[in-house]
């Protein structure tokens, strides 16, 4: 599989994102997790996922440092899966992902909605620059070619943002 996969997909950190979190059982697993479910019977019951399944996404998660297995029983062992720092940043992109298809519905029709914890008041997530607080709308923000750009890369996005003459890069 590996081979098929582009050399520009390679170095892409959404495709390198997707290749760890982009199986639709991981992101319920990770919402589930958000929702405080630690061990493996929770997630089963809640997603009604095949252990099989199950033990491969967590396996997954574990490996790729969003989840943590810790011992929480001996004799018999068993374990629970608790989100690391790393799987808690994910949680405004699954936020964001539930909130575009919550915008899709009518109001009446959505099961899951975000809430202010102290008001109960319904609140809309947007992602913001972190410098500017600028929504990171299409029109403002583009996609460039980063440091570690291959020349395929930086081909791609040559010219989508004006070039610095070297002595302002560094």
């Amino acid at each position: 599989m590996a081979g098929k996969i582009r050399l520009e997909d390679r170095e892409c950190p959404l495709s390198a994102t997707l290749g760890v979190v982009g199986e639709w059982w991981t992101l319920l697993i990770l919402h589930d997790a958000f929702d405080g479910y630690t061990r493996f019977e929770q997630f089963q019951e809640n997603l009604k996922i095949s252990s099989s399944i199950l033990t491969s996404r967590l396996r997954t998660l574990t490996a790729n440092g969003l989840l943590e297995r810790r011992r929480y029983q001996t004799h018999p062992d068993r374990y629970e899966y608790v989100l690391t720092e790393l799987g808690r940043s994910l949680r405004p992109v699954i936020v964001t992902l539930a909130a575009w298809g919550n915008s899709r519905l009518q109001p009446e029709q959505r099961s899951m909605i975000l809430v202010d914890r102290e008001t109960g008041t319904e609140v809309e997530p947007v992602v913001v620059d972190r410098t500017t607080g600028r929504r990171l709308d299409p029109e403002n923000f583009v996609f460039a070619a980063g440091p570690a750009a291959s020349e395929i890369m930086r081909t791609r996005y040559a010219g989508v943002v004006p070039e610095q003459p070297p002595n302002e890069r560094d």
